[in-house]
């Protein structure tokens, strides 16, 4: 295999990619100029520039969220179709292209309900069987479990399923002694053993499903472009029960409607990889996508925690292509059911950002990939920024004799409405094209349901982002001190969080909450409204934890069609067998009525 080393770049893409580092930047001076302006000019020169330089730490993610979802949006609504426009013309494939390649499906589990798995897994096989294409699939169930009774439930369970569909697909159960490398190694381990043996290879974790028509729809655009080395599926939330996930996963979804689009438009053979529901050609990943191996302080060998986003830039490094198909294609995960759980999911996110730190200077890189490596960085150190900012500005607030000492009222009224524009405007936009378009609206349940719906989650979002930005900020610190992170399991059944074990986790958010509203309302009491709106989460964390976390809350949301994404208000019939709570409540409700 001779891979394309020597990478051109389609004229069209570079000035795509101009236009957009035009406009990203242009509106980070923008930004930074408008809190320069809205500084009281008397104000210390220490303070001023302390205040833009945390300021312009917060820039890089909103902005280019800002312009991916304004483009994005844009492109949804001029275009019928526009993927057309976002990808190349060989990807543009119907539905009846007859498959030509072997395909290995991958399900990495470790520590896992196998009744959950085999649910998700016999309906994807079922949909392959009744397209009669499984011939042209293998699945491995690549397990890290160390549990033993849990795997041996595993064994007996994928055994049993190897045998029933022994005459339709074949499947492989592994289960490996240590989970050395986390799940690049245990993909890795699969690479070595049987990934000679396929074309492609379809990964999967433990919460993924995905339709057979997604499936196959990915092996054919792959396919189709020879220099395309990772395909990755646009990922949305199963309907849940959950009341945080149903908030969560609501504004995820507008959020990555236009937000993934805008920026498939300027990454395009540079797109992201996200781990999971992805197609990825095997004899290039194998030859090439070996990750670089990283030191603790004490010389030991440590893993990569994200994995996903270095294979993809090392895979673009040596010529192929790495792109997202950006379009709701009945490809889903399921979502964390409470607050702590997210949390203990997002730091172990944290962790494997902060170690591309070590990577930026990885040889022959892409500008784009490079590029792509500090905003992921830069994703998660902006959120210490954001806390140290509201810190410094909540203490020079209320220790200054009066609120026009520091800033010009008028210019920093607009210079919040702005920031929280831009903070919101990938939701905004996605919310704006389900609106303007009549079908799009009734998927989501009409109008007025939805405007309903997206108020709730907006008003969720501002409680649980300072919550984010305060984990971060703690998580990072602990990390400079030594603290060791790693790879936890998850908890994914919906389940009640007590107040006590709320209270444990999130006593240091609310006194600090509870510490920052008191110095403003005490010194300054008009300017309370601005810090809430930044910082109003941390005094609420406990309540929210425990309220988002409680079931009869989901039931009521279910009821009454709140926060319901387009496959609760109509399932598609690959869905109901999976028996998901959202929709037997929704079901039984339907039947009451």
């Amino acid at each position: 295999m001779n891979p394309p080393l020597n990478i051109t770049v389609d004229p069209v893409i570079r000035l795509r990619r101009q236009i957009f580092a035009v406009l990203s930047l242009t509106t980070a001076a923008l930004m930074l100029y408008l809190l320069h302006q809205a500084l009281a000019s008397d104000i210390p020169l220490v303070l001023r520039i302390l205040l833009l330089a945390l300021f312009a730490l917060t820039l890089p993610w909103m902005v280019v969220g800002f312009w991916n979802a304004i483009i994005g949006l844009i492109l949804c609504q001029c275009y019928k179709d526009p993927t057309t426009v976002v990808l190349p013309a060989n990807m543009q494939v119907n539905d009846s292209a007859p498959l030509a390649h072997s395909t290995a499906i991958l399900l990495c589990i470790r520590n896992e309900s196998p009744a959950r798995l085999i649910r998700n897994l016999q309906e994807m096989v079922r949909g392959l069987a009744a397209d009669q294409l499984a011939g042209f699939f293998h699945v491995y169930v690549l397990s890290d479990t160390n549990d033993e009774g849990i795997a041996r439930e595993e064994c007996d369970c994928f055994e049993a399923m190897r045998a029933e569909w022994s005459k339709t697909i074949r499947i492989t159960y592994r289960c490996r002694t240590d989970n050395a490398g986390y799940k690049a190694g245990n993909i890795a381990d699969f690479c070595q053993r049987w990934g000679k043996d396929h074309d492609f290879a379809l990964v999967l974790d433990a919460d993924s499903f995905m339709a057979s028509t997604a499936i196959v729809r990915l092996v054919r655009m792959m396919q189709a472009n020879p220099r395309l080395g990772i395909l990755q599926g646009l990922v949305i939330g199963l309907p849940s029960s959950s009341a945080f996930t149903r908030l969560f996963q609501y504004g995820m979804r507008l959020g990555m409607r236009s937000y993934t689009m805008g920026s498939a438009w300027w990454q395009a053979d540079c797109g992201p990889y996200w781990g999971h529901n992805a197609l990825i050609r095997l004899a290039p990943f194998i030859a090439h996508c070996e990750l670089p191996t990283l030191h603790s302080r004490s010389g030991l060998p440590k893993p990569i925690l994200s994995h996903d986003l270095i294979e993809a830039i090392l895979m673009r490094r040596a010529g192929y292509e790495v792109r997202i198909y950006p379009s709701e294609d009945a490809s889903w995960e399921e979502n964390p059911p409470t607050l702590t759980e997210y949390i203990r999911r997002d730091l172990r996110w944290c962790e494997g950002n902060l170690q591309y730190l070590h990577l930026l200077t990885l040889k022959n890189l892409q500008p784009v990939s490079r590029t792509q490596l500090i905003l992921a960085i830069a994703m998660f150190f902006g959120s210490p920024a954001w806390i140290v900012l509201i810190f410094v500005c909540t203490l020079a607030i209320g220790f200054s004799a009066a609120q026009s000492a520091l800033v010009n009222p008028d210019e920093f009224s607009a210079l919040l409405v702005v920031t929280l524009i831009m903070w919101y405007l990938p939701k905004i936009a996605g919310a704006l094209d389900v609106v303007l378009r009549n079908s799009e609206s009734r998927r989501f349940g009409g109008r007025w349901r939805f405007c309903f719906s997206l108020v709730l989650e907006m008003l969720f979002s501002l409680l649980m982002t300072p919550i984010t930005w305060l984990n971060h900020t703690i998580f990072i610190i602990g990390l400079v001190f030594g603290k060791k992170g790693g790879w936890t399991g998850q908890t994914r059944d919906d389940h009640s969080v007590s107040i006590s074990h709320a209270f444990q986790q999130f006593w240091s958010h609310t006194l600090i909450g509870l510490g920052l509203a008191s110095l403003l309302y005490f010194s300054h009491p008009a300017t309370l409204w601005y810090g809430m709106l930044f910082f109003g989460g941390l005094l609420f964390s406990i309540p929210l934890v425990v309220l988002t976390s409680q079931a009869w809350l989901g039931r009521w949301m279910i009821n009454r069609q709140l926060l319901a994404l387009p496959e609760e208000i109509t399932p598609p019939a690959v869905l109901l067998p999976l028996q998901l709570s959202a929709l037997e409540i929704n079901r039984l409700s339907a039947d009451n009525n």
